[in-house]
């Protein structure tokens, strides 16, 4: 099953940043560009309200999950994802700036466990990270 973080981001992509417009080209031959639009907007919002409502732990989890599927190295990942923050443009348009900055702020923490965990553990593989008690 996709997990919501890597909905997200794949829904964030198949919008123009300039008009906020989803675009799909195989929905829009099938349905039209509007109704292709407002179906990937629907699923853009729910994956979000989905990644809100994750508990933390979750969240590692899938952030690891979406590390691991990049080419990227973990140490650069991390770095890069805490540099320039590219989970600020992935989420929905007319997003209640609370809810973004909630969402913000925890990926930021599950940024940090990862990066705790790839300093205390630098030869492991990401997947056999130990997962350290986030207190449910």
């Amino acid at each position: 099953m996709e997990r919501p973080l890597d909905r997200l981001i794949y829904l964030a992509s198949t919008r123009d940043y300039n008009s906020g417009i989803y675009y799909h080209d195989g929905l829009a031959a099938q349905f039209t560009e509007e109704v292709a639009s407002e179906a990937l907007a629907d699923c853009h919002r729910q994956a979000f309200h989905e990644l809100l409502a994750s508990p933390l732990k979750d969240l590692v989890s899938q952030f690891e999950s979406y590390m691991e599927s990049t080419p990227a190295q973990p140490k650069d990942f991390i770095a890069t994802w805490k540099r320039i923050e590219p989970y600020r443009v992935a989420i929905p348009v007319n997003t209640d700036p609370l809810s973004a900055d909630f969402l913000f702020s925890n990926f930021k923490i599950a940024l940090a466990v990862l990066e705790a965990r790839l300093q205390s553990h630098p030869k492991a593989e990401p997947g056999a990270w130990p997962l350290p008690s986030l207190g449910q």
